[in-house]
């Protein structure tokens, strides 16, 4: 089984989750577009001025979907 990894994008300000969520909206876009082999996408409310946004690659995929989505950060996925 490959391993996955997931790309955050970090939004702060009192518009982070709604930026985040409108986000994710072309997260999803982009994984029907390359037909890439996860469909896991989310967004996350750290705190009032903080959110995040992520997708779940397979790590074959992870430098092509990085170079041009540019993510802020990555992590491993487990799950």
């Amino acid at each position: 089984m490959e391993k996955k990894l997931k790309l955050i994008w970090d939004f702060r300000g009192p518009d982070a989750q709604k930026t985040a969520e409108h986000h994710e909206i072309h997260l999803k876009e982009f994984i029907q577009k390359e037909k890439l082999n996860q469909n896991i996408t989310g967004v996350e409310m750290v705190s009032e001025l903080y959110s995040v946004a992520y997708l779940v690659v397979d790590e074959s995929e992870m430098i092509t979907v990085r170079d041009v989505l540019k993510p802020h950060r990555g992590e491993w996925h487990i799950g």
